[in-house]
């Protein structure tokens, strides 16, 4: 397959955008286990039983809290999408049947600045597009599950996008990184 010379900056740029986030991530937990490394030393230092009891009561506590946010969770849950400098850019609203994108109301961007149509719509949203096409062509979903998006604008500004039918966990994790990597381009872009 043959890229243009444009299509090659997107795909190094983006590379480059998950170096840093796997970055990001690796220093968070490294601050993770240093911080584990802290309360395994506390614990040491208390008694056998006493570290026993507060381990299995501070486990029901968790085990309480996980089941709070996995019920929030199956109802709605808002994921903020920001810049590198944590600025919020949109927040995306994920429920069970779609994921809405609304941009934050300082943010405007522009339908027509690239990478919005050729990367996030074009590459990504139309892959899974094309990938639910061909499950509901095998049978594999029924048609009224295929993934679908809707970008609602005033002008050319969009308000929000909206993605039903995601079905997998994972596309929303993609969706999400990509609307972000996107944003952020389209935004150095429209300052040039």
């Amino acid at each position: 397959m043959d890229y243009s010379e444009e299509n090659m900056r997107e795909i190094l740029e983006l590379r480059e955008w998950i170096s840093e986030e796997i970055e990001k991530r690796e220093r968070e937990i490294d601050k993770f286990q240093q911080n584990i490394r802290i309360l395994d030393s506390l614990v040491k230092q208390s008694s056998f039983s006493k570290a026993s009891s507060l381990v299995s009561s501070s486990k029901q506590s968790m085990q309480s809290s996980q089941q709070n946010v996995q019920s929030s969770q199956q109802t709605s849950s808002i994921i903020p999408i920001k810049t590198s400098d944590s600025k919020i850019l949109a927040n995306a609203h994920v429920t069970p049947d779609e994921l809405v994108i609304i941009p934050s109301e300082d943010t405007i961007l522009d339908v027509e600045t690239h990478p919005f149509k050729s990367f996030f719509i074009g590459r990504i949203i139309g892959g899974m597009e094309s990938q639910d096409r061909l499950d509901v062509q095998n049978g594999k979903i029924p048609q009224n599950t295929a993934i679908s998006c809707l970008v609602n604008k005033e002008g050319n500004r969009i308000k929000e996008i909206l993605i039903k039918n995601y079905r997998q966990k994972e596309r929303v994790t993609e969706i999400i990184n990509t609307v972000t990597w996107s944003f952020s381009r389209m935004i150095e872009n429209s300052q040039k």
